[in-house]
C-alpha cells in the first residue's frame, strides 16, 4: 500500500502525498482531477513502486490543507501557479534537474498538457486520462454540440453557490456523480475525506473560477504520449478524444476502455496500471 507523506515547497505550501518506491528511482508524478484527490492513484502508485519506480501523487493546491491559499483570491489558483507547484514538487522530491514521467487525469491532465508544452525537455513520457489536448477540446466545443452539453457543468462551477450545491445533503451530487461513473464506495469515502468540506471545495472550485470557461491553446506535444479514454466518459465525447492525435508531434498511443467512465483510475485500476507501465517501459527516463 502507498505511504502517506508531505512535501514542502514553501512555508505556506505543504502538500499531502501518497508515495511508493525508492527515492532516486525514476520518478512518476501523478496529478488528480476534480472531484477526486490523490487517492485516485492508490493502485497505480503501488504498482509503480513494485516495478522499481518512485511514484508520488500529491493532493494539489487547495486540496491539501497545508497548501490552501484564500480561494476568494482567484489569482492563487491560476493554471500557471498549478504548473509551478508541480515543478517545485519534483524538485523537492530530489529530481530538480532530472527527467521524469508525468501522469494526469481531468484537471490534472490539463496541468500535465501545459507542462508538456512548457517543459517538454524534462519529461520522459506523458500519460493522460480523459482530458483531451486543449486544442482538440476547444475545437470540439466549437463544432460538436454534444461536447458542449457534456461540458455544461464547467460554467455551473463558476456560480457563487457552486460549493453549496455540490456539498448539499451530505455531498449527494458528488457521491452520485462518482458512483454513476463506477467509482467504488470505499474510494468515494477517501475522496470525500479530502474534498467533502467547504474549505476544500471552495479551493477546488477556484481552479475553474481562475481559468473561466476558456482553455488556452497549446502547441503540438513533443513528448511520447499515452492517452486513455473511457467510451462511457460523460464529460469527454469521441470527437474531442479522437481529435487529440492532431496535436501530438511525438510517439502517440490512444487507448479506449470500453464501458469505462470519467474516473478510469478508480473504475478500472488494473487496466490503467498495465497501460501505464507499458508506456513507461517503452520510454525510459
Amino acid at each position: 500500500m502507498p505511504a502517506s507523506d508531505k512535501i514542502t515547497i514553501a512555508p505556506h505550501l505543504v502538500f499531502d502525498t501518497i508515495t511508493a518506491g525508492t527515492p532516486g528511482a525514476p520518478l512518476v508524478l501523478l496529478l488528480h482531477g476534480f472531484a477526486e484527490s490523490m487517492h485516485c492513484w492508490r493502485t497505480q502508485v503501488t504498482a509503480l513502486g513494485d516495478m522499481g519506480y518512485r511514484a508520488v501523487a500529491p493532493s494539489q493546491r487547495g486540496y491539501s490543507p497545508g497548501a490552501r491559499p484564500d480561494p476568494r483570491e482567484f489569482s492563487h489558483y491560476l493554471i500557471d501557479r498549478l504548473m509551478d507547484d508541480v515543478m517545485a514538487i519534483v524538485a523537492a522530491s530530489g529530481y530538480g534537474g532530472a527527467r521524469f514521467h508525468l501522469v494526469g487525469h481531468d484537471w490534472g491532465g490539463s496541468i500535465a498538457w501545459g507542462i508538456a508544452d512548457r517543459h517538454h525537455e524534462r519529461l520522459a513520457s506523458l500519460t493522460i486520462l480523459s482530458r483531451p489536448h486543449p486544442n482538440a477540446f476547444n475545437r470540439a466545443l466549437a463544432t460538436d454540440g454534444e461536447q458542449a452539453q457534456r461540458s455544461r457543468h464547467h460554467r455551473a462551477f463558476l456560480e457563487p453557490d457552486a460549493a453549496d450545491v455540490v456539498l448539499a445533503n451530505d455531498a449527494r451530487w458528488l457521491r452520485e456523480r462518482l458512483a454513476a461513473n463506477g467509482v467504488p464506495a470505499d474510494a468515494i469515502e477517501r475522496h470525500l475525506a479530502v474534498l467533502g468540506n467547504r474549505s476544500a471545495m471552495e479551493a477546488a472550485l477556484a481552479w475553474y473560477r481562475a481559468r473561466g470557461a476558456i482553455r488556452g491553446p497549446l502547441g503540438p506535444i513533443r513528448v511520447p504520449t499515452l492517452y486513455i479514454w473511457g467510451d462511457a466518459d460523460d464529460t469527454v465525447g469521441r470527437a474531442a478524444a479522437e481529435g487529440t492525435v492532431d496535436f501530438i508531434a511525438a510517439p502517440y498511443r490512444f487507448e479506449v476502455l470500453p464501458g469505462v467512465g470519467h474516473f478510469a483510475a478508480d473504475q478500472a485500476p488494473e487496466q490503467v496500471s498495465e497501460l501505464l507501465l507499458e508506456h513507461l517501459a517503452a520510454h525510459p527516463a
